[in-house]
């Protein structure tokens, strides 16, 4: 695969894309345990640290920008304090925020892990999972709207976790824009609106969110049973790319070209969080970038795996992306 990478990845700042979708605060609590609570039987945790980090869409917001192109962060969050930290959070990253809505009928998901010796005691969840009213539903759509208007982006991942945002309405909605003013689209799903996404370019489900979409119990995993299950998708949702992630086996991507599986490069994994973010924001630039679909399969493929050598959710390092591919892929 002769490819130009330095050059390829040069690219990516010209590139301007739109995330769409559950943006969330994480945040984790420090602390030492040297005993153990008089009111109950649970440990308690002297505090030492504080921090605040950039979690589910905006996870896949925060890998685009580290890989050096322009993205903006298009979702609704609470009107509260956790909402004012995540969107500072995200400004700070050079997320643009222009099309971050706030409502009085939501809340900000605030994931809070509680750590001790590098060992998580407990999370917290705080958060809302409804799906949207019709008045915010019509806002976001409107925000995205003039995004498209002003921004004029290249590519929009939509990035589902089940919390309300992603409503039948605004998936149909964003696709339909994108598709009106012909605009990538690329899709992280989650099982409630699986099926909602008729039309997309890349569709990235993980192979067990796809057996349990599809209801299959087999458990192959080569090129035949994967073309088999990129058939049912494509009857379904009549889309162009079948991009399935494998977990430590690679990736499996289907076009109307060709399908190949990609094995996963040989790492030292410490934390699998984030890596498909990671994988989603990766494919969709080179996918904007080149059109070329095995290209994306194997860079991302690289991606993912880079990341799962940190430990908790991180976005990708452009350069070290850029030496890997260089010395993998030439």
């Amino acid at each position: 695969m002769a490819v130009n990478f330095e050059q390829l990845f040069e690219q990516f700042q010209s590139i301007k894309v739109g995330v769409i979708g559950d943006v969330m605060l994480d945040s984790y609590l420090w602390g030492k345990v040297d005993r153990i609570s008089p009111e109950a039987p649970v440990p308690i945790i002297a505090l030492e640290k504080r921090e605040y980090r950039i979690g589910g869409a905006g996870n896949v917001a925060l890998n685009i920008a580290s890989l050096g192109a322009q993205v903006s962060m298009l979702s609704i969050i609470g009107d509260d304090g956790d909402g004012k930290q995540l969107k500072q959070l995200l400004e700070q990253h050079s997320i643009k925020t222009d099309f971050l809505l706030t409502s009085p009928k939501r809340i900000t998901t605030n994931k809070t892990r509680i750590i001790s010796r590098n060992q998580q005691m407990m999370r917290v969840d705080n958060e809302t999972i409804a799906d949207l009213g019709y008045e915010d539903e019509n806002r976001l759509v409107l925000a995205l709207q003039n995004f498209i208007a002003q921004e004029k982006p290249d590519v929009l991942i939509l990035e589902d976790y089940n919390k309300g945002v992603l409503t039948e309405l605004v998936i149909k909605k964003t696709v339909d824009l994108c598709r009106h003013n012909n605009i990538i689209t690329a899709v992280d799903p989650k099982r409630k609106n699986f099926f909602a996404y008729t039309g997309v370019d890349i569709f990235k489900p993980n192979l067990k969110e796809v057996k349990d979409a599809l209801n299959i119990i087999a458990t192959g995993t080569d090129v035949e049973a994967l073309n088999d299950i990129h058939q049912k998708l494509q009857d379904a949702l009549h889309h162009r790319i079948s991009f399935i992630t494998l977990s430590e086996k690679g990736v499996f991507y289907k076009d109307a070209d060709e399908s190949k599986i990609i094995p996963s490069h040989i790492r030292n994994i410490a934390d699998v969080s984030g890596a498909g973010d990671t994988v989603i924001a990766t494919a969709a630039l080179i996918y904007a970038a080149t059109k070329n679909t095995a290209l994306m399969a194997a860079v991302s493929n690289i991606a993912g795996g880079l990341v799962c050598e940190e430990v908790g959710t991180a976005a990708i390092n452009k350069q070290r992306l850029l030496k890997e591919c260089v010395h993998l892929l030439n």
